[in-house]
């Protein structure tokens, strides 16, 4: 599935959107919602839309209820490695950034992934439209969920500080930390897999 994150019409409220039609045969109590760095804007707001067993935010970028994403970055500089934006292009006529720097990029996402790896990662890349950081999240609170959050103690995207303590005061989640980078899934696939089985 993929979001539709290159389209400027699209907001952070249309991706969840397009993440519960996918799931519209998936009952509730099956469903483990795992979202990976600004995926964890969206899952919560999916978790406010249909019933949900469990959250894992993955080296997760968390919202904050009623406040645009964009005035968070700004405000919580502790939240996000800033030198990231130096990989990214200017914005387009359609507002979106695309990362131009390999080099960068394999920095600040793929620190711990072997070069093949980092080239075939970041071929995938698609431009994010900036758009939705600057409309209110709409949730009113976080869902009362099952909830856990996974803390990669090297990211260089997602500071592991500020993800430990917004576990904690934020969503009052289970804390699970793991050896690894900012995209475990491909550099510890059998690590990461594991740890979410036993969430399941």
């Amino acid at each position: 599935m993929d979001l539709p994150i290159d389209d400027s019409a699209a907001s952070f409220d249309d991706y969840a959107d397009t993440v519960c039609a996918s799931l519209a045969d998936v009952s509730g109590d099956q469903l483990v919602l795992v979202g990976h760095s600004l995926g964890g804007v969206i899952i919560p707001l999916v978790a406010a839309r249909r019933p949900v067993r469990h959250l894992v935010y993955l080296c997760g970028v968390v919202p904050i209820p009623g406040r645009p994403l964009i005035q968070q970055i700004i405000e919580d500089s502790d939240m996000m490695n800033p030198d990231h934006t130096q990989g990214l292009s200017g914005k387009d006529a359609e507002r979106r950034r695309s990362w131009i720097d390999k080099r960068l990029a394999h920095f600040h996402m793929y620190g711990d992934c072997d070069d093949d790896t980092v080239s075939a990662a970041f071929t995938r890349l698609r431009p994010q439209s900036l758009v939705p950081y600057k409309i209110p999240c709409s949730l009113g609170a976080y869902p009362v969920v099952d909830t856990t959050y996974v803390v990669c103690e090297e990211d260089r995207m997602v500071n592991p500080d500020w993800s430990r303590r917004i576990a904690h005061e934020w969503l009052r989640a289970d804390l699970i930390e793991m050896p690894g980078s900012h995209s475990p899934f491909l550099s510890r696939p059998g690590h990461l897999a594991n740890l979410l089985d036993r969430l399941g």
